[in-house]
């Protein structure tokens, strides 16, 4: 599964299982309209770190926070590599 697919999954599943309303996602969605709130968006990076083993936001160097949902799969896939 790829970095996009495993993220897009995991706002799917915590979406659901926090009972909100996801919008669609898209490269362009701002974080703060997808729907999903700070708890939404801890979950989901705990897991990221469970199943890509990295978490971008607790490395050494400054990381500018993602605005945009493509911001934030570009934050992992870079970080990836």
């Amino acid at each position: 599964m790829s970095v996009r697919s495993t993220i897009t999954s995991q706002f799917q599943q915590v979406a659901i299982e926090q009972d909100r309303a996801l919008a669609p996602l898209s490269d362009e969605l701002k974080l703060v309209q997808s729907g999903l709130d700070s708890l939404s968006f801890a979950i989901i990076v705990a897991r990221l770190e469970d199943s890509l083993g990295i978490d971008p936001f607790n490395a050494s160097d400054a990381v500018n926070f993602p605005v945009t949902f493509g911001d934030f799969v570009r934050l992992y896939e870079n970080f990836d590599k």
